[in-house]
């Protein structure tokens, strides 16, 4: 699907969902920039596919950051959002993230904080007063001075994975806002999986996506 300069890769869909891989640089959805958005795109696209009057209903259940490219999944019905939104809660819909850091790492480990984000800057930060944020890391490999890791989130903080490793003075490369790092390339953060059961059928569904032809992903790709 074609919507401005944006390709948009449908990977599923049915009555029920929309699986489909966000590209980086656009909003979920819209925001203060009022730039074109994935959300407001898939809704032209199954306007114009079904040839629907009137609104479509696509119902957001997660979001990624807009630097961030990767797999998304949209209900197509209330009743499919409602159950989503309830295996995210139950924590039986599963996403792992691959990301690209500075350094050399662990093999693996658990990183626990306590995140707090400011409304008003949009930044997150560590803080006592924060919400519990928990995700478990393993390396993938090492090249140069960089490390590829795959990342399970336990819990879905705004920012978490960058202020998490960047903390701990591994920060993502490219992530100029929490790492302070000096690449003008983009942010190497992928939502690369996503597990979940279908909202009627109970079936369990599971897509996966390449990792991303750029660079630094690419010094990877015998991995």
């Amino acid at each position: 699907m074609e919507d401005g300069k944006a390709m948009i890769n449908i990977i599923y869909e049915d009555n029920h969902l929309l699986v489909v891989e966000k590209p980086i640089n656009i909003p979920v959805q819209k925001d203060s920039s009022n730039d074109n958005d994935l959300l407001t795109m898939l809704k032209t696209y199954l306007k114009e596919k079904y040839q629907k009057p009137g609104n479509v209903y696509l119902g957001l259940v997660h979001r990624l950051d807009r630097p961030v490219g990767g797999i998304m999944v949209f209900a197509k019905t209330s009743k499919a959002a409602s159950r989503l939104s309830e295996q995210i809660r139950n924590k039986t819909f599963q996403k792992t993230y691959v990301a690209v850091v500075h350094g050399h790492i662990e093999k693996e480990a658990t990183f626990t904080d306590k995140l707090l984000k400011n409304h008003q800057t949009n930044i997150t930060t560590i803080s006592s007063k924060g919400k519990e944020a928990k995700l478990h890391y393993q390396l993938l490999g090492t090249q140069k001075n960089l490390s590829l890791v795959k990342i399970n989130l336990i819990t879905g903080r705004p920012h978490q994975i960058r202020v998490q490793f960047a903390s701990r003075n591994h920060p993502l490369y490219g992530d100029q806002k929490y790492g302070k790092t000096k690449e003008k390339d983009q942010i190497a953060l992928f939502a690369k999986t996503i597990k979940f059961l279908h909202p009627t059928t109970k079936k369990e569904l599971f897509f996966e996506l390449s990792l991303p032809d750029r660079y630094p992903f690419n010094i990877f790709k015998n991995i």
